[in-house]
């Protein structure tokens, strides 16, 4: 799925629709590094740090202090296979942001996306996860409304996702389209060599 705003020329597949709202045009890399007083406006979450945190939730936008070991629980209770840990530190340090919700009375991670990408144009958004325990909080949104604007603050604005069929609807209400103009991703597989 991809983020509707404005488009520079990324591949095809990370090509996004422009939209009328001026909140999704396109900033330059010299204002997203140093907007002025007047040109930042606060992002409107649909629920505030405030209110997060009076419910026992911290955000954390490193991965100091993240247990990976909690992490890799909360990618296997939502259906992803359980990853080595040592590989995913190495996916944190190519990171280019992330944000990930500690529950304050267990100190364990709960909520986590991340983004990679070229810290220009694009960007893909990875591993968005919510603890099943912990889903219709509003954090899955909570993460994915910070990580965007992260990202849109740093001049990005191409941003992509892969997304299972079944929570394609939590993406829309967020700005995301599916195949726009019919376009289609496509992934690498490496055919099997017959074995004689």
């Amino acid at each position: 799925m991809l983020l509707g705003g404005p488009i520079s020329t990324p591949p095809p597949s990370l090509r996004l629709r422009a939209t009328s709202n001026p909140q999704n045009a396109a900033v330059q890399p010299s204002q997203a590094a140093f907007p002025s007083a007047t040109q930042r406006q606060p992002p409107i979450y649909s629920i505030t740090d405030e209110d997060l945190q009076s419910k026992g939730f911290l955000l954390r936008r490193t991965p100091e202090g993240l247990n990976l070991d909690h992490l890799n629980s909360v990618f296997v209770a939502v259906g992803f296979p359980r990853r080595d840990t040592g590989k995913i530190e190495v996916a944190l340090r190519h990171t280019d942001a992330m944000l990930w919700v500690e529950y304050e009375k267990t100190r364990r991670p709960v909520a986590f996306a991340r983004a990679t990408g070229d810290g220009v144009f694009n960007a893909i958004i990875w591993d968005v996860v919510v603890d099943p325990t912990f889903q219709s909080l509003g954090l899955g949104k909570a993460v994915m409304e910070r990580l965007i604007e992260d990202l849109r603050r740093k001049g990005i604005c191409n941003i992509a996702l892969y997304s299972e069929p079944r929570v394609l609807g939590f993406y829309r209400p967020l700005g995301f389209v599916s195949d726009p103009d019919g376009i289609r991703g496509m992934v690498f597989v490496r055919k099997q060599r017959n074995k004689k």
